[in-house]
């Protein structure tokens, strides 16, 4: 970071990245708030050759954020790279800060701008430094639970082929969160797309439980909701000893006729 440099801007998408953008060496943010936290992600993700972000918060809210399928999945990776450490405090601050050797940010919200209020001073950032870098080392690393996207996209084509790798990818860039809010989660995405492409609920469903996503229990359970309101259907498919498995097909001609990028806006107006 240059020095005493501020940055001034309207998100803090803006601030985040004016203010990385530059750092070298670790870099501990401290007290995040959920927006903070999912831009630190975003950039990460989108950045050639990120700064290591050693992130502390409280651990309600970080449970709280990585709910969101899409930060969670794309944090997972970031960890297993290195570019990122999540542990959690219960103590707060009432900034969000970002600390490194040569300088200190503090991330201030005011109406509808975001600043990015920076100080230099050898003896201050020193201290700051020193104090945070302990209170970091000190404190409880959280434990993600949800699979790096990667794994997911990379198990999903080899367990039901490319074609629903890609459609999955697909919906997944048309949403800005997947959190469950709004009835669309990781599971009903991939039980969609799967009904799109005629898999067998067993197959989706060992996928699912296998690479971390949930429980074969929790997919049951999804597919009864969503046939139960019209929006799948299955087809029993004799095997050669036990019970009949379930083909998964689309039941909605709206459905049906939706374009990859609209089937997740589709499902939640007949979801809601």
């Amino acid at each position: 970071m240059s020095p005493a440099s501020n940055v001034l801007g309207d998100s803090v998408e803006h601030v985040l990245s004016s203010s990385l953008r530059a750092a070298s060496g670790p870099v501990y943010v401290i007290g995040p708030s959920d927006a903070v936290v999912e831009s630190l992600v975003e950039f990460a993700v989108g950045a050639d050759a990120p700064p290591e972000l050693r992130v502390l918060a409280g651990e309600s809210q970080l449970k709280s954020v990585m709910g969101d399928f899409l930060v969670a999945s794309h944090a997972a990776d970031l960890v297993a790279s290195g570019s990122l450490d999540l542990r959690s405090t219960a103590e707060g601050t009432s900034n969000t800060l970002l600390v490194t050797e040569s300088s200190v940010v503090a991330v201030v919200a005011a109406g509808d701008s975001v600043a990015g209020l920076t100080t230099d001073d050898e003896s201050f950032v020193e201290s700051a430094h020193e104090t945070y870098r302990e209170r970091f080392e000190e404190a409880e690393a959280f434990r993600l639970r949800t699979p790096a996207l990667s794994e997911v996209r990379s198990s999903l084509e080899d367990d039901l082929g490319g074609d629903v790798r890609d459609e999955f990818d697909g919906v997944l860039d048309s949403l800005q969160s997947v959190d469950g809010a709004d009835g669309i989660d990781e599971v009903t995405i991939s039980l969609l797309v799967a009904a799109r492409n005629e898999v067998l609920l067993y197959d989706v469903s060992k996928w699912g439980e296998d690479v971390g996503i949930a429980s074969k229990a929790t997919f049951s359970r999804t597919k009864s909701d969503l046939e139960e309101r019209g929006l799948i259907e299955t087809e029993k498919v004799p095997i050669d000893v036990g019970r009949p498995r379930l083909r998964l097909r689309l039941a909605d001609e709206r459905l049906a006729d939706a374009d990859l990028d609209e089937l997740a806006a589709v499902a939640r107006d007949l979801l809601n």
